[in-house]
């Protein structure tokens, strides 16, 4: 029986020795004193391997025959109500059999109590059958769980700290639903003139003098929109400031949304209406809906005015869902391509023997290495800090320095993750779609046909830097959050980049020396779009009057008018910044695991030309582009791009 799990020799090598499971298991056991948990990590980790190993072989045996299948029948929809075919279905009732959907709940809510990390490495083996599959899952457990979270986070759980058991959670009965796979949910964020500005959104929610709250609108491309319980963002409060880069944001508000009730008898109350299904390129066997809602009953989450930072905790998850998802796609691409090569003979040798092609398949190896350095690396750090920040809440420690230890480990926690995700998001998806493309090229005019499945995950894979954030607004997010640290502590900045210098000329490891080198021209790279930036600040100085320009310069930033040349090239920093950034982890793991050192030289021969590349097009072009998107006269431009 195939398995993609035991089949997967570094998944293997992570759950061996690439992930610290030691802190993430004693606080997802509650230090070990719950009496119906694991005793230990040793045991707690035979059970996760035994899930992860039931999965893989569900993937391999259940779910990727059936793929083709999936993709041909669709989802049916007919009198607004959405049906899986057969097959579909009957994969769901065994992911519902084996209490998948309640894999990361507490115990007591009718779940297994496994970590998230656990849940993402599952994931990946899914997407790796069919992404479809896995993004419809995706719904059922993390929905649940971020009701959970939810709850918690404005204090209506109660929790017993002594048995380190929920006791009664706000929105127990549609966590249980879920649990049992009953029901699942959805997120609705995306309107017909709001993607992601999201300060356009229109939908509403409105409170009756009895403080019961609705909602109005209507809400597109909502993956598994046809669920019971929908997150809706709506707008509370009235916009601010046009002028203001994030006007009408703090006017959002976060809902729950029950769509629908079924009845004893077997019929149903809608409270919302599945206005169509999508008809799409790929994603066949997952539910992509317009969802309207017409003074629909709602459950305020959080306080009014929250509905932004809301949304922030589902979007971080989901988009490490995402990389996941995209490298499960890229598994199974790089899987197709090689094992095709190596059976199809070309000029006396099979194809993989071709320098070309053989060039190839190594980068795509590697790129996937790198990839799930990179998911792996942020997903922990994400549930740690989210479950430190639970920590604080429920047993705050005694002392202040012992609470201000734990703040700065819940920070680190959270920086690290942040750093990550929106360059895990950004390159897992554009090499997904690089990836499947590349399976299809080298299966020749075979990859054209239906029959090989090549075409089939590049239809599947153009999605993945389209939706929970695009390629580009994750680019954007990277840049900002990049040139905001300098900002705010260049001390900081200028201290990295000369132990960087100094590392990539005096370290005794060659490879280290690499790193070093590669962190140096990132760091280079920064310090040029910083200081074009802090340029054209100084450049709209004249004019206003100099007691205004301290302020004007250091605090007076606007985004939209000010990083110009750096939003120009956000993509391509961003790009670098991922490269250095699995640079890091992969020499992190080589300095602890020697047979880590290959994929390290594997990943920096492909990264050190490459970034040298970007760093070139960064530094010589996008002044002409400018200075025409600023009505400027094309000379002026010339003569800027000759300085």
């Amino acid at each position: 029986m195939a398995n993609y799990f035991t089949d997967n020799d570094d998944l293997q090598w992570y759950f061996t020795k690439g992930i610290d499971w030691e802190p993430l298991v004693s606080i997802t056991e509650y230090d070990f004193r719950s009496p119906d948990g694991h005793k230990s990590v040793a045991e707690a980790l035979e059970f996760y391997r035994e899930v992860a190993a039931m999965v893989g072989e569900l993937a391999a045996d259940e779910i990727a025959p059936h793929a083709a299948e999936i993709d041909r029948e669709g989802v049916r929809f007919a009198n607004g109500e959405v049906t899986f075919p057969k097959r579909l279905a009957g994969i769901f009732e065994q992911l519902k059999a084996a209490e998948l959907h309640g894999m990361c709940l507490p115990r007591e809510l009718g779940g297994l109590n496994a970590p998230m990390l656990l849940y993402y490495l599952n994931s990946e083996l899914l997407a790796r059958a069919d992404v479809s599959v896995m993004a419809h899952h995706g719904f059922h457990g993390g929905i649940a769980m971020a009701l959970l979270i939810f709850s918690i986070l404005e204090g209506s759980t109660e929790i017993d700290a002594a048995q380190m058991k929920i006791v009664k959670t706000r929105f127990g009965d549609a966590i249980a639903e879920i649990a049992r796979g009953e029901a699942w949910g959805c997120m609705d964020i995306t309107e017909p003139d709001a993607g992601s500005d999201m300060a356009a959104l229109r939908a509403v929610g409105e409170q009756d003098a009895a403080g019961a709250w609705f909602v109005t609108g209507q809400k597109i491309f909502i993956t598994s929109g046809h669920g019971k319980y929908h997150f809706v963002i709506a707008r509370t409060e009235p916009a601010g400031d046009p002028d203001d880069p994030f006007a009408g944001l703090k006017g959002l508000s976060f809902f729950l949304v029950k769509a629908y009730e079924d009845r004893p008898d077997g019929t149903r109350v809608r409270f919302a209406t599945v206005d169509r299904v999508e008809e799409k390129l790929g994603h066949h066997g997952s539910v992509t809906a317009t969802i309207s809602f017409d003074r629909s009953p709602a459950q305020l989450v959080g306080k009014r005015g929250e509905g932004f930072q809301q949304m922030l905790v589902l979007m971080n998850n989901a988009r490490l869902g995402v990389g996941f998802e995209s490298i499960g796609l890229c598994e199974a691409a790089y899987r197709l391509a090689r094992d095709y090569a190596a059976g199809r003979p070309s000029m006396g040798k099979t194809i993989d023997k071709h320098e070309l092609i053989a060039d190839y398949l190594d980068e795509m190896r590697t790129d996937l290495q790198g990839l799930r350095a990179l998911a792996i690396h942020g997903a922990w750090h994400e549930e740690m800090s989210e479950k430190e920040r639970l920590r604080q809440r429920f047993e705050p420690p005694a002392d202040d320095v012992a609470r201000a230890a734990l703040d700065a480990k819940v920070r680190r926690h959270k920086l690290k993750a942040r750093r990550v995700t929106p360059l895990l998001k950004y390159l897992a998806a554009e090499k997904a779609v690089e990836m499947a493309r590349r399976a299809l090229q080298l299966h020749g005019g075979n990859g054209y046909m239906k029959e090989y499945g090549a075409e089939k995950l590049l239809r599947d894979a153009l999605v993945m830097p389209i939706y929970e954030g695009t390629s580009q607004i994750q680019s954007l997010m990277a840049m900002k959050d990049t040139l905001g640290a300098i900002l705010k502590n260049p001390q900081e900045f200028v201290r990295r980049r000369a132990q960087a210098q100094w590392r990539a000329t005096t370290s005794r490891d060659a490879l280290e020396r690499r790193v070093a080198k590669l962190q140096a021209l990132s760091l280079g790279v920064q310090q040029h779009l910083m200081t074009r930036v802090a340029t054209d600040k100084v450049r709209s100085l004249p004019g206003k009057p100099l007691t205004s320009w301290p302020r004007a310069f250091l605090k007076d930033w606007n985004p939209k008018r000010d990083f110009a040349y750096a939003m120009l090239h956000a993509e391509r920093l961003t790009r670098i910044l991922a490269d250095e950034a699995v640079a890091e982890l992969l020499l992190a793991q080589a300095r602890k695991h020697p047979e880590r050192r290959e994929v390290l030289e594997r990943w920096l021969d492909r990264a050190e030309p490459r970034c040298r590349f970007l760093a070139d097009e960064i530094e010589t072009t996008g002044d002409r582009l400018l200075a025409r998107l600023a009505g400027e006269e094309p000379a002026a431009a010339s003569a800027r791009e000759a300085s």
